[in-house]
């Protein structure tokens, strides 16, 4: 008996293994504090905490990899994390910016995003457990990934921070945008995952030079850098569609045109003489 309850006894887990959860905390409340700023009138501290949240998200996925360490704890807690980080928060800034003008019809897409962004979380959640995936989508997202959509939902307002521009307050715009990008994180667009990229020696040198680039562009011009960054994923959208449809046919192909497995010969019974006994 005292073996059993001592073999039942959970042991005590180091410090280090704790990271993780820590960074979704952190970007949980990073989330919330954006909020909070939105109800002020602070817009780009809101917004600004809405992108430190997604940074905490990047940290807390690789830093349980990096150490393996998963645990079903940590996957509930990333996702709820996700949805108020990415999916309420983002969505209650853009409505109280510019939606709000038109009162129902804006906070319709705003709770039209945040659902969309619980059902895209809850399929990704549910995908995790299929196996026998194919292989190519191993370098895909189905969907827009949550903290992308949140970018791709704050871009007007980062690009009006940069250039002051009136016209990206305008609520036709934000409404179009949120609706769409709300569609295109339930929809089964394919979207590149950083997640195995890889580089090759010989471009190691220029992804460091340019990621140098970004680096000194973000420190001088944040905004006009954030905006750019959205720009391009928007361009990358329908790449990541062709390229995947080109993976996916590709594997297809090579299923079919394996060699079928070598069959065992067949024996044939040999016919007994016939007797010469009368």
């Amino acid at each position: 008996m005292l073996l059993q309850r001592r073999s039942r006894t959970p042991r005590n887990r180091p410090l280090l293994h704790l990271v993780p959860n820590m960074f979704t905390v952190l970007g949980l409340c990073a989330g919330l504090t954006g909020i909070r700023y939105a109800l002020d009138g602070r817009w780009e501290l809101a917004v600004a905490l809405i992108i430190v949240a997604g940074v905490l998200d990047g940290l807390d996925g690789r830093s349980a990899r990096m150490l393996k360490i998963t645990s079903k704890l940590g996957a509930e807690l990333d996702s709820l994390a996700d949805f108020l980080s990415f999916g309420v928060g983002p969505a209650l800034i853009v409505y109280l910016w510019t939606l709000r003008d038109v009162r129902g019809v804006g906070w319709a897409l705003a709770m039209l995003f945040a659902t969309c962004c619980a059902l895209r979380l809850a399929r990704f959640n549910s995908e995790l457990e299929q196996p026998d995936k194919p292989r190519w989508t191993l370098w895909f997202f189905t969907g827009v990934p949550a903290p992308a959509a949140a970018g791709l939902a704050l871009l007007p307002m980062m690009a009006h921070f940069a250039s002051g521009a009136t016209l990206f307050r305008s609520w036709a715009l934000n409404a179009v945008l949120l609706a769409a990008v709300a569609c295109l994180m339930v929809s089964r667009l394919p979207t590149f995952s950083l997640k195995r990229l890889r580089i090759r020696p010989d471009l190691v040198l220029p992804t460091m030079l340019t990621c140098g680039v970004v680096v000194v562009a973000f420190v001088t011009e944040p905004w006009w850098t954030l905006s750019a960054v959205g720009v391009v994923y928007l361009l990358a959208l329908p790449v990541g569609f062709v390229v995947a449809r080109r993976m996916r046919m590709a594997e297809e192909a090579s299923r079919t045109e394996a060699p079928a497995p070598p069959t065992a010969p067949r024996v044939v019974p040999m016919e007994r003489p016939p007797s010469r006994n009368p």
